[in-house]
């Protein structure tokens, strides 16, 4: 595995292999990886000569400068991790390579009713800061191939968006890769990290209530489905943001079912100062 950590040196490498007919592949993260993260590489892998993965916290899309602070860092674990894997190449920047114009900047991305909703609600901002970070870096690595995990539902339709605002939805493949989860069904994620032994014993009750509605969504109004599911989510100790059905192509919110519409449904929780998202397709 071959380490970058400025933009110059990754982007003249890259050049060189592009030139040869290589085919790359992209797994963006934020470090703190488990199995989920590894899914990634394991699809770039197999379809891509290179395969690269980053590692940045990116500061913008924090709407909460505490949750900044505690995002749990695992560099050292999470090289063993990568280069175990088969990683071709680990771009690891500095702040200062990926917003050399400081981190504050006026570009707005024309989301429309995705950032209005849901994780776009709850977390004003995050969502630009997602775009403004995936901007940067996909006109760095320029892949072929894009890998993310279906578990952020939203952040990847917001993604897939970004994709045909820089004019690249004919050059870069988004592919969604499945959640991954827990024995118990908790979905994997760098924030169970933070958990403690109590509240991770609790934390698979979200991924109960989405099971909840997937197993009992029948035609017509689902207001009382989602109350039923909120209130499971509430007993087990979590404080919802918000617990939803929506159209898993538009995610506009559905009040009603057809019995053919294709739905997801989302999830949003604290448990203490951990939020948890999770989401199921049904």
């Amino acid at each position: 595995m071959i380490f970058f950590k400025k933009v110059t040196d990754l982007q003249t490498y890259l050049g060189k292999k592009r030139e040869a007919g290589k085919k790359i592949g992209f797994a963006p993260t934020m470090g703190a990886l488990h199995q989920g993260h590894l899914s990634l590489i394991e699809s770039s892998r197999e379809n891509n000569s290179i395969t690269v993965c980053s590692i940045f916290v990116n500061p913008t899309q924090f709407n909460d400068p505490a949750d900044f602070e505690k995002y749990p860092i695992t560099i050292e674990k999470d090289i063993a991790m990568l280069e175990a894997a088969g990683t071709t190449i680990l771009f690891l920047p500095p702040v200062s390579e990926i917003y050399p114009s400081g981190v504050s900047g006026s570009q707005q991305y024309g989301l429309g009713y995705l950032e209005t909703i849901l994780e776009g609600k709850y977390r004003p901002g995050h969502f630009q800061g997602v775009c403004k970070v995936m901007d940067r870096l996909l006109s760095i690595v320029k892949p072929d191939n894009l890998y993310l995990g279906q578990k952020d539902y939203q952040q990847c339709m917001v993604i897939t968006k970004l994709v045909e605002l820089m004019g690249q939805k004919d050059t870069i493949r988004v592919n969604i890769c499945p959640t991954l989860r827990e024995d118990d069904g908790l979905a994997m994620s760098s924030r169970n990290m933070r958990l403690n032994k109590e509240d991770r014993a609790k934390a698979p009750a979200i991924y109960g209530a989405l099971n909840h509605i997937k197993k009992n969504l029948k035609p017509g109004n689902l207001q009382a489905l989602k109350t039923a599911a909120l209130a499971k989510l509430t007993t087990e100790g979590f404080k919802p943001d918000y617990i939803e059905i929506a159209d898993a192509d538009t995610l506009q919110i559905a009040s009603e079912w057809d019995g053919k519409q294709k739905l997801v449904a989302l999830a949003a929780a604290f448990l203490n100062e951990v939020r948890l998202i999770d989401n199921m397709v049904i």
